[in-house]
């Protein structure tokens, strides 16, 4: 049975963190790249300071109860459709070059993990889907089309997962007999495709499949190479002073939030000297370290465990 738009209940992650570190006291135009629920939307639009929002989501569904939750803001809110990639053309649209801030939160919404329809969780039945927004590539076309070598590649580097082969290997002899066409066959055959230890109990902190999902849903909404877009475009919409934060939830998003943070705080590096050139710097890194949930938070909302905040500001 579908679930009620307006029954999905959200929580913002690290929102006390994410509005200090926007530094709203500079008020302007903020946007928040993967709009999603509205959660840290709302806290923006709310504060004591003038601002205004421009909220962005691939997922319509989502785009649709941001809408429902947010209209009580009135004109201080523009939403519109588009995916990482595009926020300089969707800005440009609306006749805007600069903003004062701009926030991701990299997450899966609780909405799309409980809809079954969606496909996007191996804890509930329903098709292979995994699709954020429109597009024509489904999880099942990757499961049942994709060459085994192929399979075996996205598991590990997306998924980073150790028994890539095995589980590549027990996908394409199993579709041989018959289409793997939803989240319960699929989570049954990588469950059996694992090892099991020589002695005692399987013990595991994570359910076996959850590797297996997460390369596929990354594969499906081509979700890295998207970030790396997200990041570079987004330092260009800055204006001066102007304030990045990054919410990822694993070891790849972050990755690549660090390094290109990283990059862009360093600078071109001179050829003779290898010193990086101060006058090319484009932002400074706010946190050293990833700012991660307290535990209060984690007990409250556990999806925010493994949430890494980084922030950076434009010189």
């Amino acid at each position: 049975m579908e679930t009620p738009l307006g029954d999905f209940a959200h929580t913002p992650v690290l929102l006390a963190e994410t509005v200090r570190l926007l530094d709203l006291s500079r008020g302007g135009l903020f946007v928040d790249c993967t709009v999603g629920l509205g959660g840290h939307a709302r806290a923006i639009l709310e504060s004591r300071f003038a601002a205004k929002l421009v909220g962005i989501d691939r997922d319509r569904q989502a785009l649709e109860l941001a809408a429902e939750r947010l209209q009580d803001l009135g004109e201080r809110v523009q939403l519109v459709v588009g995916r990482f990639d595009q926020l300089e053309d969707r800005l440009a649209e609306l006749g805007i070059d600069r903003a004062s801030g701009i926030i991701a939160d990299l997450g899966v919404s609780s909405m799309q993990l409980e809809s079954a329809e969606r496909g996007f969780s191996f804890m509930h039945q329903g098709p292979l889907d995994m699709r954020m927004g429109a597009g024509e590539l489904t999880a099942t076309d990757i499961v049942n089309d994709y060459p085994e070598k192929e399979l075996s590649r996205i598991f590990h580097e997306f998924g980073e997962e150790r028994h890539s082969r095995r589980i590549a290997r027990a996908i394409v002899e199993a579709r041989s007999e018959a289409p793997i066409e939803t989240t319960g066959q699929l989570r049954d055959l990588v469950e059996r495709a694992q090892p099991r230890p020589r002695r005692g109990p399987r013990r595991r902190s994570i359910h076996p499949a959850t590797r297996t999902f997460q390369a596929l849903r990354i594969e499906v909404n081509q979700e890295l190479d998207q970030l790396r877009e997200l990041l570079e475009q987004s330092v260009r919409m800055l204006e001066r002073d102007g304030r990045l934060v990054v919410i990822s939830y694993h070891s790849l998003e972050d990755r690549i939030v660090k390094h290109t943070l990283r990059d862009l705080a360093t600078g071109e590096i001179e050829p003779i000297t290898g010193r990086p050139r101060a006058e090319s710097r484009v932002i400074e890194v706010l946190t050293r370290k990833p700012v991660r949930p307290t535990a209060e938070e984690v007990a409250a909302n556990p999806r925010s465990r493994s949430a890494r905040l980084r922030a950076a500001r434009r010189l």
